[in-house]
């Protein structure tokens, strides 16, 4: 064979096989980032960073976005510096009521729990139901059971215990707001992944709001509303005002816009914040969609999140006034007033 032929050959051959998209987002909650002191900074930038690592790496050795987003959002509950797990917000009865949710977009496996008040990981506990009942959503005593039949992890209620966030409550209870709407949104935490395979998936889980009545839940276990994952379309995590995002669908209308209406992913999440801003409704979520794009767009003065994909490479960005999104992680703290 004439070596340029083969060489044309080798080169068209080459060419054509391409490693598939993959890539992890995850965040950290909406809000007020002016609150947080340099130190909380750093300290959230370099768990931020630490999570995406990890999830990442179960991506990059072929593994499933499933397993990847379970892994970031459990990373995240350990912590006290996110309200989520670990570091949840106190309710009216000074206990803390934890919400989660997961979903695989390969086949719309769905698994999410609410109100449980002694699982160490409520993500954990998610998975579980929706891969070993008939059930898509357990709460309170019942998800706690079935918590403990099936050996996921129990801890004593002094787990949760948390100085600032009890002080927190105490504060509220004394204000003429009787929740604390601000500053709770700076934790809720979540997960997005698409995998080798082209399978996308997304996970969210939060303590909800200081103050709250006993049993209130929010947005993060409801699928559509806080979580959504559909293959050949996109994953969502969302965190805000979740009465709003329940009642707007938020998670499942970012993508319902791109299947429907052909919009791009930045489209979609762009306008849907918008669109919520112009209801005085505040939030922000991630999204990544089945090519590998990602949009994570917020309308508070600032939102924790951190990313990486198979094709960006680190970055490290100033912590206090960054614009864009690239890199591995970060905070992202709006111009203005």
């Amino acid at each position: 064979m004439n070596i340029r032929v083969f060489l044309v050959i080798f080169f068209m051959t080459s060419t054509l096989h391409s490693e598939e998209d993959f890539g992890i987002v995850v965040h950290g909650g909406a809000g007020v980032m002016s609150d947080l002191s340099d130190e909380r900074q750093q300290q959230i930038h370099k768990k931020i960073q630490e999570t995406v690592s990890e999830a990442y790496a179960v991506l990059e050795m072929g593994g499933s976005s499933l397993d990847a987003v379970e892994l970031a959002v459990s990373i995240l509950e350990d912590s006290p510096l996110f309200n989520a797990g670990r570091g949840s917000v106190y309710n009216s009865d000074e206990i803390q009521e934890m919400d989660a949710s997961i979903m695989d977009g390969k086949d719309r496996l769905t698994g999410a729990v609410a109100s449980v008040s002694i699982v160490k990981n409520p993500i954990k506990l998610a998975r579980k139901v929706a891969e070993e009942t008939k059930h898509i959503l357990l709460v309170g005593k019942g998800a706690e059971k079935f918590a403990k039949d099936i050996g996921v992890e129990i801890v004593d209620r002094d787990y949760f215990y948390h100085e600032e966030r009890l002080k927190r409550l105490l504060n509220s209870k004394n204000s003429a707001s009787k929740l604390n709407k601000s500053s709770d949104k700076i934790g809720t935490v979540g997960a997005v992944a698409l995998d080798r395979k082209g399978n996308i998936a997304a996970a969210t889980s939060t303590g909800g709001m200081t103050n709250k009545m006993p049993g209130r839940v929010g947005d993060s276990p409801i699928i559509g509303s806080g979580t959504w994952a559909q293959n050949n379309v996109c994953a969502v995590s969302s965190t805000g005002h979740g009465e709003f995002f329940i009642k707007y669908q938020v998670a499942r209308e970012v993508c319902v816009r791109i299947e429907y209406l052909d919009q791009s992913l930045s489209d979609s999440a762009e306008s849907i914040i918008s669109e919520l801003n112009d209801l005085e409704a505040s939030g922000g979520l991630i999204a990544i969609d089945h090519k590998g794009n990602i949009s994570t767009p917020f309308n508070t003065k600032g939102m924790i999140r951190g990313s990486r994909t198979n094709k960006t490479n680190l970055k490290y960005l100033n912590l206090t006034n960054c614009s864009g999104f690239a890199g591995i992680s970060y905070f992202e703290q709006k111009k203005g007033p």
